[in-house]
């Protein structure tokens, strides 16, 4: 018996947890040490890992036994198809989705790297990291990778970009952080969303994109130290989790406000695991903005819709599973939020389908209709995930 039963859901946020040998087939020879010096793989949280030891456990007899049954209660590295892509494949049939949107882990780090002084190492890093989700999710239709593309440079992000796509990429994952030296809405980078746009790839901000959630002076309070959150996505604590959402707020409207939804009406924005209960006030905060400022900025005047309508028809969010989904659909709209998982990381938890179906009581059908599929059909483009029901 899968997870997911009757019911078409699709899954907008996954995870591969990387081995230490992830890019070691995919990386080209000249950076090679660079990247591994960068220390990306091998340590998660406080746990240290081999590729060895992954194999023996996930290769073990007993462990196998108990796949199906445990598909929500292991985590990590201990999740059936955490690192190896035909497990994943198999982890999929248990797990009941009709797809998934599969991101990395460690390799997010690359966002440290965008914003060093070495472009050259920033783009081939995410060029390995690409071929080698793009080979990952090949395991399986299903499987939809999400690849990076650092917006440092801007003829090196449109190559990233086009390359990305012509391998498989279904989904262009870009910093939240704002690059050094110009604006994520600079005209330059227009290129990048046009052929994203071409394509019907969305473009896509996941957390552990927008830098340093909290200076470490906040963290300074004559008390005893915080503790860390240890096994997910990195070290997080309260404070890093109220933040989440500061980085994509801002960036995706500095695209709005610049005129890149305008002039990429076709083209959709993810924003994924950073949580959605920000989403109301945003959209009207935004809304305040336009009519307070719309006499002294020109590119307001130009704005063919408000703020709100283009996160409307461009933009879909994914809630954490402790977040009430109905109060944030009530209060911003049904065409935006969507389904996730976060499997196999800990913190989508071991039944968020039980916990959303309960925020979603008071609900319309329709409504939860499109959480659990049609907008993340919308986000994808439906030719993605033709036949996946």
């Amino acid at each position: 018996m899968a997870y997911v039963e009757g019911r078409t859901i699709h899954d907008a946020d996954s995870h591969i947890v990387e081995a230490p040998d992830f890019l070691d087939n995919y990386l080209e020879q000249p950076w090679r040490d660079k990247v591994r010096d960068a220390g990306f793989y091998g340590r998660y949280g406080s746990l240290i890992i081999t590729t060895e030891e992954l194999r023996r456990q996930h290769d073990d007899a007993k462990f196998r036994a108990g796949r199906a049954e445990k598909i929500m209660t292991r985590k990590n590295y201990n999740a059936l198809g955490s690192w190896r892509g035909r497990d994943r494949a198999e982890a999929l049939d248990y797990l009941g989705f009709a797809s998934q949107l599969v991101f990395p882990t460690l390799s997010l780090k690359i966002n440290n790297l965008e914003h060093g002084d070495d472009p050259e190492l920033t783009y081939a890093a995410a060029r390995a990291v690409n071929r080698a989700m793009v080979d990952f999710c090949s395991a399986d239709r299903r499987l939809l990778p999400a690849c990076y593309v650092p917006l440092q440079d801007f003829a090196r992000a449109q190559a990233t970009a086009r390359e990305a796509i012509s391998i498989g990429a279904r989904g262009l994952v870009i910093p939240s952080r704002c690059p050094r030296g110009h604006s994520p809405s600079h005209i330059g980078l227009d290129p990048v969303w046009a052929r994203a746009e071409e394509a019907g790839v969305p473009i896509l901000f996941h957390v552990g994109g927008g830098g340093q959630l909290t200076p470490p002076d906040f963290l300074i309070n004559g008390l005893p130290p915080i503790p860390d959150w240890h096994g997910g996505d990195g070290d997080l604590r309260s404070l890093d989790y109220v933040a989440i959402p500061y980085p994509p707020m801002r960036c995706l409207a500095t695209m709005i406000f610049d005129g890149v939804l305008d002039r990429f009406a076709r083209l959709k924005f993810g924003v994924i695991e950073q949580g959605a209960s920000w989403l109301p006030g945003w959209m009207r905060t935004m809304d305040g903005a336009h009519l307070a400022f719309y006499k002294n900025e020109q590119r307001l005047q130009k704005m063919s819709l408000r703020p709100s309508e283009f996160v409307i028809r461009q933009v879909r969010v994914t809630p954490y599973a402790s977040e009430d989904a109905g109060w944030i659909i009530a209060n911003s709209h049904e065409h935006i939020c969507m389904f996730s998982s976060d499997y196999p990381h800990i913190e989508g938890g071991r039944n968020p389908v039980k916990r959303f179906d309960t925020a979603l009581a008071g609900t319309a059908q329709a409504a939860r209709q499109r959480f659990y599929c049609d907008n993340f059909v919308d986000l994808m483009g439906a030719a993605a995930i033709a036949g996946l029901h």
